[in-house]
């Protein structure tokens, strides 16, 4: 059990059930007894862990809960979706809302206190609905100067919702600050 929740630390008590064809009670005896917390310690422990690495952006501005960072290398972060973050008489998630996700998650893995989305190819797989928990990894592959190219996957359980490559640039407040002077002129 240790070496599936080291595996998939968001693995519910249900699916750990299904895993091992054994009872949710099982389940909860054996984490009881192992010294597992349960999903929503392990998520709150992890988001403290991850949070406390964060520099590009305060943690309030991170588009649903970062879990996992090790900065300039990968990120992981879940939004859990609700009633307001869908079409009008739908269930269907806003797309907006996936995309802010993963923008963030890009922003958020890069170590620097500035850091803006310079470029974005992306592509919309599928579609969340209101209740899914949208769980977006980054991964930062090659980068040069102060580009980073950020690759996010979104997913809902198995399926994938969302693919995008990131271009991050680490941004140096004082040019941001000029290049706003010279467009007002």
């Amino acid at each position: 059990m240790l070496k599936l929740i080291d595996q998939n630390p968001l693995a519910t008590d249900e699916q750990l059930a299904e895993a091992f064809s054994v009872s949710v009670s099982t389940i909860r005896l054996d984490r009881a007894l192992l010294g597992v917390p349960e999903l929503r310690e392990r998520m709150k422990s992890m988001a403290q862990k991850a949070t406390s690495r964060l520099r590009s952006l305060k943690q309030s501005e991170v588009v649903g809960d970062l879990l996992e960072l090790e900065p300039n290398r990968w990120a992981l972060s879940v939004l859990d979706t609700r009633r307001e973050m869908a079409f009008r008489d739908t269930d269907i998630v806003w797309d907006h809302y996936i995309y802010a996700q993963a923008s963030s998650i890009a922003i958020a893995v890069v170590e620097a206190d500035f850091v803006l989305v310079d470029s974005m190819r992306g592509e919309f797989k599928g579609h969340a609905r209101v209740g899914d928990s949208l769980v977006a990894r980054a991964k930062v592959g090659v980068h040069k100067e102060d580009k980073y190219i950020v690759s996010v996957r979104t997913k809902v359980g198995d399926r994938e919702v969302f693919v995008g490559r990131f271009i991050a640039a680490v941004m140096e407040k004082g040019s941001f600050e000029e290049s706003r002077e010279v467009s007002s002129v």
